[in-house]
């Protein structure tokens, strides 16, 4: 995928500096600031019918990611195909009245309840909802940070 390789040559060492000192935090206010973006991009297209913008974001969103899984395969975390393929096999997962393959409960009935699904899959990992709020909350503080440097009034 081009896009791919385009990062990853941002990130080599004979790209680009900027690109080369990023790390998963030092992006969070772009990530989030992309993502405001993005919904501008919806609302100018609902309101004008004009999706230029809203294509435009989205890619700059679509960069974020692939920014982010960059980094993480360079720190041998995982690959941007992981990230993708454990993103279709969720979507499959979850969608049983699309791909019928659904899900098996404990005692082997199929599972096709979208919430049910969401459970089975993050049993064990409830712990992670705790990070919610906080994940929130500095949200906030990155896009009110965002629109400080873009000089928007509250």
């Amino acid at each position: 995928m081009r896009f791919c390789e385009v990062v990853r040559h941002l990130r080599a060492e004979d790209g680009c500096p900027w690109d080369r000192a990023q790390t998963h935090t030092s992006l969070k206010p772009y990530c989030i600031e992309e993502a405001a973006e993005v919904i501008g991009g919806i609302n100018i297209w609902e309101a004008t019918g004009d999706a230029e913008n809203l294509k435009e974001e989205l890619g700059d969103l679509m960069l974020q990611i692939l920014l982010h899984a960059q980094i993480a395969e360079e720190e041998g975390l995982f690959t941007v195909r992981e990230v993708m393929d454990g993103a279709s096999e969720k979507m499959i997962r979850r969608h049983p009245h699309v791909f019928g393959k659904s899900m098996l409960s404990e005692q082997g009935e199929p599972v096709t309840d979208w919430d049910a699904i969401k459970k089975q899959e993050k049993a064990g990992k409830e712990w992670t909802e705790a990070y919610l709020p906080g994940a929130l909350e500095e949200a906030e503080k990155l896009l009110e940070r965002a629109k400080e440097r873009k000089g928007i009034k509250k």
